[in-house]
C-alpha cells in the first residue's frame, strides 16, 4: 500500500525522506516534489526500475526519463565532453527549471531509454528534491502523471493518476511552478535551445549569446 507523508512536517518529513530512499533502493517508485511539477522517480542505475517507472506513466523507451541531481559535482561522473559553455550555465541557472542534455560517460551501466548516448540531466529548485538526491544519488525523474494528461502540481493530483504503482509520496504542498524546465542540448559545439519553458532564449542568451534555438 502507498505511503504519503507531509513534508510540510518536520517530523514527517525526516520519515518520508528515509521511507522514500529506501523504496529507491529496493527498486521501487516515489514521487516528489520539484520547482517546477511534481517527478516520479526511481533508480536510474536500475533497468527494471526505469522500466517500472515508464511503465507506470504509460510511456514508450523513445521517452526517456531525465535524471535529476543533488549537486553539480555529480555530474562528473555522469558526463563527458561538457563544455565551458555548459560549465557556465550549470553555474547560472542551477539548481533551477534548465535540463541540459549532454553525452554520457561510456561507462555508465543504466538504461534510461532510447537515449543515443546522451542523458537529460538537471539538478532542481526544492529542497525535498535535493534532500532525497543527496541521500539516495542521482535519480531517473520524469513528471509524476500519465502520459497525454497534465503534469501535477499537487500530490493529490499525481496519487489520483499513479495510484498503488508508487510505493511513497512526498507531499511538499503545491509546486511554485507549473512551467517545465527549459532543455539545452550542449553535446555540440554550440549549445541548442531545445524546449522553452521556465527560461526563455533571451535569459540563455544572457549567459551563452550564441544559444541557437532547434526547431
Amino acid at each position: 500500500m502507498a505511503r504519503r507523508y507531509d513534508c510540510t512536517d518536520a517530523t514527517d518529513r525526516r520519515s518520508g525522506l528515509r521511507e522514500a530512499a529506501s523504496a529507491v533502493r529496493r527498486r521501487e517508485l516515489v514521487v516528489l516534489p520539484t520547482d517546477t511539477v511534481y517527478g516520479i522517480g526511481a533508480d536510474a542505475f536500475s533497468k527494471e526500475a526505469v522500466g517500472d517507472l515508464l511503465e507506470a506513466k504509460g510511456r514508450g523507451r523513445g521517452m526517456p526519463s531525465p535524471v535529476l541531481v543533488g549537486s553539480p559535482n555529480t555530474l562528473h561522473g555522469l558526463v563527458t565532453d561538457f563544455s565551458e559553455l555548459a560549465w557556465e550555465l550549470v553555474d547560472a541557472f542551477w539548481p533551477g527549471a534548465l535540463t541540459l542534455v549532454a553525452k554520457h560517460q561510456p561507462s555508465l551501466t543504466w538504461d534510461l531509454g532510447e537515449t543515443r548516448g546522451t542523458v537529460a540531466v538537471r539538478m532542481p529548485l526544492h529542497p525535498v528534491a535535493i534532500e532525497l538526491l543527496t541521500e539516495f544519488g542521482p535519480m531517473a525523474v520524469s513528471s509524476a502523471n500519465l502520459t497525454g494528461h497534465p503534469a501535477p502540481q499537487d500530490c493529490d493530483a499525481a496519487q489520483e493518476m499513479l495510484g498503488e504503482s508508487v510505493s511513497v509520496y512526498l507531499d511538499g504542498g503545491p509546486t511554485p511552478a507549473s512551467v517545465p524546465s527549459s532543455i539545452v542540448d550542449v553535446t555540440g559545439r554550440v549549445p541548442v535551445l531545445l524546449r522553452a519553458g521556465a527560461l526563455s532564449a533571451e535569459e540563455l542568451r544572457k549567459v551563452v549569446p550564441d544559444l541557437e534555438v532547434g526547431n
